[in-house]
């Protein structure tokens, strides 16, 4: 990972502040996004990476504020190797209780903000004829469950398209990876409106890893999807 320029969206959660400590060893040059500055302040501070880490405080959701970030990170740095969609955020309940503003927040975070930034880095990778596109998707993208009707409708779509974007963008040797992550112990359960056992959950650390490994894969390897899940919640 030494030297490769990677833009982590949500950044300041639990699997992405997570991965940025890993890869804050590596030698890596780190761009760091989230919709708060003060998190990101944070972050950046208990990092040991000089002047290989630039932070863009990002609402993912806003087009614009995408475009500005992979421009300042351009200018930064001159490429972007590797992006990791790791923001999100999830409501669970029954579907007569989903309320307009409800689907809506699913959609603009889960889905449009995710291609959004899938989309704004797939022009720099397109032209550069290199990148890795990670979007950590859940398992919720893969398999239904009852109260999900929303969270799973956002996150169904993301799979959708970035499938789609693959399928595109392989020509120009740019990889897309999918992560189906099971039930992760982060504070995305702190707001998600379900009771869960987050002891029986997968770490931060184990999603964070699981990263890793997509990314210091061999270069003719192309890891489509990774899937991992606790055993005590398992979908096949």
């Amino acid at each position: 990972m030494e030297g490769k320029v990677i833009v982590i969206v949500g950044a300041t959660g639990g699997i992405g502040s997570t991965l940025t400590h890993y890869l804050s060893e590596t030698g890596a040059k780190l761009v760091l996004a989230a919709k708060e500055s003060s998190r990101l302040s944070a972050l950046v501070s208990q990092l040991s990476v000089g002047e290989n880490v630039l932070s863009v405080p990002t609402d993912i959701t806003q087009p614009e504020q995408v475009k500005t970030l992979m421009e300042k990170t351009i200018a930064q740095f001159g490429q972007i190797d590797v992006l990791v969609n790791a923001a999100g955020a999830g409501i669970l309940k029954p579907h007569q209780k989903i309320e307009p503003a409800d689907l809506d927040a699913m959609l603009d975070l889960n889905l449009k903000g995710s291609f959004y930034t899938s989309q704004a880095v797939a022009e720099v990778m397109r032209k550069q004829k290199s990148g890795h596109i990670c979007n950590v998707v859940g398992i919720l993208g893969k398999h239904p469950m009852a109260m999900g009707s929303a969270y799973c409708a956002s996150k169904f779509g993301a799979v959708g398209f970035s499938k789609c974007l693959a399928e595109e963008l392989k020509r120009y040797g740019v990889k897309v990876t999918l992560f189906y992550f099971g039930g992760v112990n982060t504070p995305f359960w702190d707001q998600a409106g379900l009771k869960v056992d987050r002891a029986k959950m997968l770490s931060p650390d184990t999603a964070a890893q699981g990263i890793l490994f997509a990314l210091q894969a061999e270069p003719n390897a192309v890891p489509t999807e990774i899937n991992i899940q606790p055993d005590n919640h398992l979908f096949f």
